[in-house]
């Protein structure tokens, strides 16, 4: 698994408005810490967007990223923080199926789909794995997922260029549009070939198209759910927002997914 990617599109991320204005997610998890208390181990921390908000409520946070470009961007936000918020955050570079970082947590999470880029069963057992090892007795793992919606699967107008998201403008002055695409997909395995299309707009009318091409695997919700207790897990529960409504209320939604290590 690479995320080599990542070094193309990482300093347009946080300019990107689907992110910036995704709010809703950043205040449910900053909740979620606030009432498990530090540590707090972040699994797919990119840019920072979730991770400091909650080391400037106060916590104590880890985040874990195996992108570098990611992490580098957020170490740059970092140090434009006050000393005490930059003491409270850890950064680690490693992969999410294999680290050992020697230290225990009260809460763990994986906001925002990093555990779909996880394509084999035996891949997300080994991250299970690893978050249990990390969790102290009665700690706890959030995570959340695309509920998939079974007409987005099989519509084959996604097969070519996509999306009407409006342009957005970076620190630099590029103006960029944002696009999508699935190359390719295998209902069989649950896998998509996904791309990201950036049209990118220098100050001075010169143009480029960044793609940013990764895979992902599509979850059901008993699936998560016997992957969770396969890996030790207990107290599952699943809602299909950021406010704790009970799944199935609305379709697709999404797949907002809390567990527990047992005592």
């Amino acid at each position: 698994m690479s995320y080599d990617e990542y070094d193309l599109t990482a300093a347009l991320y946080d300019s990107v408005g689907a992110y910036r204005e995704r709010e809703e997610d950043v205040r449910y998890y900053l909740a979620q810490a606030a009432a498990a208390g530090s540590p707090v181990l972040e699994l797919g921390c990119g840019t920072g967007r979730v991770l400091l908000p909650i080391a400037r409520a106060g916590l104590a946070i880890t985040g874990l990223d195996a992108s570098s470009a990611m992490l580098e961007v957020c170490r740059e936000k970092l140090a434009r923080e006050p000393a005490e918020v930059r003491a409270r955050v850890a950064l680690e570079l490693a992969d999410m199926r294999d680290f050992e970082l020697g230290r225990s947590f009260a809460l763990a999470m994986i906001p925002f789909r990093p555990f779909q880029h996880l394509l084999s069963v035996e891949d997300q057992l080994a991250c299970l794995a690893a978050v249990s090892r990390h969790l102290r007795p009665g700690g706890s793992l959030v995570l959340d997922l695309f509920n998939p919606s079974l007409a987005m699967l099989v519509d084959d107008s996604k097969t070519v260029e996509w999306g009407d998201e409006p342009e957005f403008t970076t620190p630099a002055g590029e103006r960029v549009t944002r696009r999508f695409r699935v190359a390719r997909r295998d209902l069989l395995t649950q896998i998509q070939d996904l791309e990201i299309i950036y049209h990118v707009t220098a100050a001075d009318g010169a143009t480029r198209r960044l793609v940013e091409a990764f895979r992902m695997r599509h979850l059901f919700r008993y699936e998560v759910e016997h992957l969770l207790v396969r890996a030790g897990f207990e107290a599952v529960e699943v809602f299909c927002d950021f406010r704790g409504t009970p799944f199935g209320a609305v379709y697709p939604g999404e797949l907002v997914v809390h567990a527990r290590r047992p005592l």
